[in-house]
C-alpha cells in the first residue's frame, strides 16, 4: 500500500454487506477500496474513535431538490444555487449517490414545479460539470402516468445518459396511496397555502378526466420508452392484486411504497423488491396512513429504503431497523440503503466495503441514538 492517494481508518466498526467487524480498519487508494482487517491498522491510519465505518448510502427517490428550488410558495431559488445547497445536505446526511426524482408531467395549478424537470436536469449537469457536487447525481423520471404531456416531456430527457430510473405513477383521488381522499385533500390543503374544497372539486374532476382519457395509452408508451432505452421501471404505490399483475407485466423492477400487505406479498413473490420511505420506519407509519415499512419488515418484504423528503431519515432509519426487527442485523439493515439499492439501477460498483468497490465511505458517530455524519469520501476524496 504506497499509493499518495491512500487512507486508512482505525479503531473502527467496519460494517460489511455481511457481517460487522466490532474493532477494526479499512484501507482505500486511488478511488478504490484497498483492504479491510480486523484488530489494530496499520501505521498512520486515522482513529476513527470506535465510530461506524460503512459504505456511502445510495438513495433512489427523493424529491427533496424541490424544497430547495421552491423554498416558499411563488419563491423560485436560483436552479443551480438549489442544486448545490441539496447536494451539500445530502453529503452530510451519509448520501454518497443519488437519483434526483424529477417530476416529468405539467398540471396548470397543482405544483409549482411541474414542467419543470428539464431545466433542473440542466441545473444538475452544470453543477456537476463545474465539480460544485459532492455526490454522485443520476435522474429518476417519475412520470405521472394519466397527465397528457407525461410521454412527450419523458421523451426530452430519456436519452440523457444520467437517467437510472423511471417510476409509473397515478395520483388520481380515491386509488393506490390515496384511497381515501380525504387524506389527499388534507395533503392539498397543508400545501403552499392550501387549496379550498371548491378548488379541490375541480383539481380532482380533472384528474379523473385525465386518467380516462390518456391513463391507458401513456401507460404502454411510457413501459416501451423505458424498455428501449434499457431503464429500470419501478411502479408506484402498488395497492391491489390488479397493480401487481400490472407491474409484473411491465417487468418492473422496483416497487415503490406498496399500500398494502397484500401488495407486497404479491411483487415479493414476483422477484420485484420493495422500496419503502425511510420517514415511514422513524415516525412509526405512514403519513398516508398506508401499512407500516415496520410491518413489511417483519414479514421479510422490505428491501429498500429511501429518504424521501428528509435525507437524514435514511441512515437514522436503517440504524434504527435492527432495533424494530431483531432477525434484521446491522450489516443487513446497512444492506438496505447501499448495496441493494446500489444492485437496483445497475450501480455494481459500490454500496458495499470490498475489495475494487468505489470508496464512497462514510463515519457516523451515534450519540443519544442519533446518528451524524463526522466524514464522507467519495472515492477516496473527504468531501464532507
Amino acid at each position: 500500500m504506497t499509493s499518495k492517494q491512500e487512507t486508512i481508518l482505525g479503531n473502527a466498526r467496519i460494517v460489511l454487506a455481511d457481517r460487522v467487524i466490532e474493532r477494526g480498519w479499512v484501507a482505500f487508494a486511488d478511488g478504490r477500496i484497498a483492504e479491510y482487517g480486523e484488530g489494530s491498522a496499520p501505521s498512520g491510519s486515522e482513529d476513527a474513535g470506535g465510530d461506524l465505518i460503512m459504505p456511502g448510502l445510495i438513495e433512489l427517490h427523493t424529491d427533496h431538490l424541490e424544497m430547495h428550488y421552491v423554498p416558499r410558495p411563488k419563491v423560485f431559488w436560483d436552479p443551480i444555487a438549489a442544486v448545490i445547497s441539496y447536494d451539500g445536505q445530502l453529503a452530510t446526511s451519509g448520501i454518497t449517490t443519488v437519483l434526483d426524482s424529477l417530476r416529468v408531467w405539467r398540471e396548470d395549478g397543482a405544483e409549482e414545479v411541474d414542467g419543470r424537470a428539464g431545466m433542473l436536469a440542466e441545473a444538475i449537469t452544470s453543477a456537476r460539470e463545474a465539480n460544485l457536487l459532492r455526490a454522485d447525481h443520476f435522474l429518476h423520471l417519475r412520470c405521472e402516468i394519466p397527465m397528457p404531456s407525461v410521454v412527450e416531456e419523458a421523451k426530452e430527457l430519456i436519452a440523457r445518459p444520467d437517467v437510472r430510473l423511471m417510476s409509473l405513477m397515478d395520483h388520481t383521488p380515491g386509488q393506490r396511496q390515496f384511497r381515501d381522499e380525504v387524506k389527499l385533500r388534507d395533503y392539498y390543503r397543508g400545501k403552499g397555502g392550501g387549496k379550498t374544497d371548491a378548488e379541490l372539486d375541480v383539481l380532482f374532476e380533472k384528474r379523473f378526466a385525465y386518467q380516462k382519457a390518456y391513463a391507458a395509452t401513456n401507460m404502454r408508451e411510457i413501459v416501451a420508452l423505458a424498455h428501449q432505452y434499457e431503464i429500470p421501471l419501478a411502479s408506484h404505490d402498488d395497492t391491489t392484486e390488479e397493480n401487481v399483475a400490472n407491474a409484473i407485466q411491465d417487468r418492473v423492477s422496483v416497487a415503490e411504497f406498496p399500500t398494502t400487505m397484500e401488495a407486497a406479498r404479491g411483487l415479493h413473490q414476483a422477484g420485484i423488491g420493495i422500496l419503502m420511505g425511510a420517514p415511514n420506519v422513524v415516525r412509526g407509519g405512514s403519513h398516508s396512513g398506508n401499512i407500516a415499512a415496520i410491518d413489511l419488515a417483519r414479514e421479510g418484504l422490505l428491501d429498500i429504503l429511501s429518504s424521501d423528503y428528509i435525507p437524514s431519515s435514511l441512515l437514522m432509519a436503517a440504524l434504527q431497523l435492527p432495533q424494530h426487527v431483531p432477525a434484521i442485523d446491522l450489516a443487513a439493515a446497512v444492506r438496505t440503503v447501499t448495496k441493494t439499492p446500489a444492485e437496483a439501477v445497475g450501480l455494481a460498483d459500490r454500496g458495499e466495503i470490498a475489495p475494487g468497490k468505489r470508496a464512497d465511505v462514510i463515519r457516523v458517530h451515534v450519540a443519544r441514538k442519533i446518528p451524524v455524519v463526522r466524514s464522507v469520501w467519495r472515492e477516496g476524496r473527504r468531501v464532507a
